[in-house]
């Protein structure tokens, strides 16, 4: 683990690679799993007041699911969540364009139309976040799903942490990302020191 402030980063985010590639997982990430995307306390408001504009992307189903379930949930665990359709689907906030999931904040947020951009764990993904005591334990989660993603980046030898510089920004701030970068490239360069 590397100590960046009040963090543990896992050395996965440094030593494996990873790039999105849509066209091959077609955004499976927001369609499989029992639960849906983590949420932080403050992306609730944002989620209220970005839903009057997003509310038009959405499927029929997934505004049946809303009004079911709420805007956000509690899961099994006690997390905060969004919903997911018919409790074993997609994420009520995904739209499909091409046969590819996409988040329908985040295409509002594209067409300037909202400030929300999305939950900051789809953000990060395949980032995920636990809360201990006194820090933040910051790993790389690994999906089968995510090998297309995995593959074009080691193709591209983008490490995860490089990836995910604008979502790690966002969540921990430029100076936190910074003092990443410094300590990645300072164990990179230990550990193939000939």
């Amino acid at each position: 683990m590397l100590q960046i402030g009040t963090t543990l980063v896992s050395i996965d985010l440094v030593e494996n690679q990873f790039v999105c590639d849509l066209e091959k997982c077609k955004g499976e990430c927001c369609v499989a799993g029992d639960s849906g995307a983590p949420l932080e306390e403050s992306e609730m408001k944002e989620i209220e007041n970005a839903f009057p504009v997003i509310k038009s992307y959405l499927q029929q189903e997934a505004l049946q699911s809303i009004e079911q379930q709420g805007l956000y949930l509690k899961d099994a665990d006690g997390d905060l969540v969004t919903p997911i359709i018919d409790g074993h689907r997609e994420c009520v906030y995904t739209l499909f364009e091409n046969g590819i999931a996409k988040c329908a904040f985040e295409q509002a947020y594209f067409e300037g139309k909202i400030s929300f951009r999305k939950p900051v764990s789809c953000h990060l993904y395949p980032i995920r976040i636990q809360k201990l005591k006194d820090y933040d334990a910051v790993n790389y989660d690994r999906w089968s799903i995510c090998s297309a993603a995995c593959t074009l980046g080691k193709n591209l030898k983008v490490p995860v942490y490089k990836f995910l510089k604008e979502a790690l920004i966002r969540k921990y701030g430029e100076e936190w990302y910074n003092e990443l970068e410094v300590v990645a490239e300072a164990y990179r360069n230990e550990k193939f020191k000939v």
